[in-house]
């Protein structure tokens, strides 16, 4: 019996699709950006449209200013992130999704939704110490 295979792809060939379970894949630096707390919560934020640097991280609460101008200029170089400067003063930033940014801010929706959705089946799972940092609001 004639087995039906198909020639194994060339590394660059693997390079250009994506292989994210390969080491020296670039789309584990993409997921990794993605998927950092900050990342996700960035995304998100932005999702119901344009914000200055400073509505922005009040928006997303206990960010530092140097993380969130970390997590815009890494989603910034992946293409999701579009950053408008105007030259006036003071000088004012925007910052919104480009059309592949909204595509990935949905599905870290997703995924952010399923997360709050089963938090009641999640948490029974933590350590006492973990559930102990995340006490319940008043």
């Amino acid at each position: 019996m004639k087995e039906n295979r198909t020639p194994s792809a060339s590394l660059s060939e693997k390079l250009m699709r994506g292989d994210v379970m390969a080491a020296g894949c670039p789309s584990r630096e993409v997921l990794k950006h993605v998927t950092s707390r900050w990342g996700v919560l960035v995304l998100m934020a932005l999702e119901t449209g344009t914000r200055r640097f400073s509505a922005l991280r009040r928006g997303v609460g206990g960010v530092s200013e140097r993380m969130l101008a970390q997590t815009l200029q890494q989603l910034e170089a992946d293409g999701f992130v579009r950053r408008v400067a105007y030259e006036v003063v003071p000088p004012h930033v925007e910052y919104s999704l480009t059309p592949l940014g909204l595509e990935v801010a949905e599905r870290v929706r997703g995924l952010a939704d399923w997360i709050e959705l089963n938090l009641d089946r999640i948490l029974p799972h933590w350590s006492e110490a973990d559930r102990a940092a995340y006490p319940p609001p008043p």
